[in-house]
């Protein structure tokens, strides 16, 4: 089989939480060793799943089967300037994408805080940045090309497949496999970030208005305090206040790495220390305000391993969800090290995604590699569920298929695509049993 590795190979995500061992892995370098391998895997019954970078929390990419890794595959790269479409292999990185966005003098309209995803993985799961008039990364896609479990090529957009293409801009991999996709860019931008220290109680007073008056707005508020760090990014004419090299270093590389991370080791080794390893880090955040390239001011190094659990909520149910997560750490038996993050969404019209017919905010419960989390995001999710909260499909969950129906309008609509295009589960996991039935 082309582009076959010969030995089984482990695999585990970027948390470490996931781990998997392939029967076969394969590295297809062009459409047609992706069509072979499905349609190989197809004749003898088997299964197989195409991974990412690892950077999904949940079980989305586990197979004790065929696991097809894109990175070598190469369909070429398409750059048509003018009407601001870009065309890449869906296993090019983000951090690639913006680096060959950049030199067009294009950019991506919104992101989220890290690069390391490929194209398929960040769109196959939902993921998103924060602001107002963005919906998730996977509203940018004009076009996408597709290879079913049935072998069959498809090149889906507005004007062919559009169906197709609602269910696979979020599709978790359970449609196909995807082999390239086009995006609708911009002009490349410099965005002005202004970084600061609030109470909570200020913030949430002023969200009505903060949240439509910046381009980009989210916030991050530390556990067992009142305090939150609030960022703004907005669009600005020339990058005339570049963040200097040192104080990049000592707040991206040194405060929130490095000394973050020996803070979370102490607090993990010390419980009874965390609310206190809490407030200094809430008070070690001063305030700042600086330009950069898009992409550079949108993404952020993260080298401190964590567990997550994300959910989009109504905007409305903001307030009430964070006062429940507020005494839900308050009672738990064990300590949080890790701030909470708080971001906005535009409505969308994705079938899967989670913004789908409406603006969201989305709250993310964060606990340190080694601690407990469970009870914690459990209890969250409880809350969120209640509050018609609908889970990160990257971020750990406890959903499964009978509970996600009745949130998503298209449910039963992108189970008929799913059925047409996989009509012998070639892609199942047990994960995407669970979740999708």
């Amino acid at each position: 089989m082309a582009g076959t590795a010969l030995s089984t190979t482990g695999w585990s995500n970027w948390a470490g939480n996931q781990r998997a061992t392939a029967t076969t892995v394969l590295h297809p370098t062009t459409l047609d060793e992706v069509v072979e391998a499905v349609r190989a895997t197809a004749a003898v019954g088997g299964t197989i799943r195409a991974v990412g970078s690892g950077h999904s929390f949940t079980a989305v990419a586990v197979t004790d089967d065929r696991r097809m890794e894109l990175t070598r595959l190469d369909t070429g790269v398409r750059v048509d300037a003018g009407r601001r479409l870009v065309t890449v292999p869906a296993g090019m990185t983000l951090h690639t994408l913006n680096d060959l966005l950049a030199a067009h003098g294009l950019a991506l309209p919104n992101l989220g805080d890290i690069d390391a995803q490929t194209v398929a993985g960040a769109i196959s799961t939902g993921t998103h940045g924060t602001g107002a008039a963005y919906g998730c990364l996977s509203t940018f896609v004009e076009a996408l090309t597709l290879v079913t479990g049935t072998g069959e090529v498809l090149h889906c957009s507005a004007d062919e497949n559009p169906d197709v293409l609602a269910a696979a801009r979020v599709s978790l991999g359970a449609l196909g496999v995807l082999t390239e996709v086009t995006l609708r860019c911009v002009d490349a931008f410099v965005l002005r970030a202004h970084e600061r220290p609030a109470p909570l109680t200020d913030v949430l007073a002023e969200l009505p208005d903060l949240v439509p008056r910046h381009d980009h707005v989210e916030f991050y508020w530390f556990p067992y305090t009142d305090r939150v760090q609030v960022k703004t990014n907005d669009r600005v004419p020339s990058d005339d206040r570049p963040l200097p090299r040192w104080r990049g270093w000592l707040d991206d590389d040194l405060l929130a790495n490095t000394v973050f991370a020996g803070a979370c080791r102490l607090g993990r080794a010390v419980p009874a220390l965390a609310p206190t390893i809490s407030a200094v880090s809430a008070r070690a955040l001063t305030e700042r305000v600086y330009t950069g390239r898009s992409d550079a001011v949108f993404c952020t190094p993260r080298r401190v391993r964590f567990m997550e659990m994300e959910y989009g909520l109504p905007r409305d149910a903001l307030p009430e969800a964070l006062d429940a997560l507020r005494r839900i750490v308050d009672r738990l038996p064990f300590k949080v090290l890790f701030p909470v993050e708080v971001r906005f969404t535009a409505a969308d019209d994705i079938w899967l995604s989670h913004g789908q017919g409406r603006e969201s905010a989305y709250i993310a419960v964060h606990q340190y590699v080694g601690t407990p989390y469970e009870p914690y995001f459990r209890a969250f999710e409880k809350v969120a569920t209640e509050l018609g909260g609908r889970p990160h499909w990257g971020k750990l969950h406890w959903r499964d298929a009978e509970s996600l129906a009745p949130a998503y309008p298209h449910w039963q609509d992108f189970q008929r695509v799913r059925d047409h295009l996989d009509p012998n589960r070639l892609f199942k996991t047990p994960h995407l049993t669970r979740i999708l039935g």
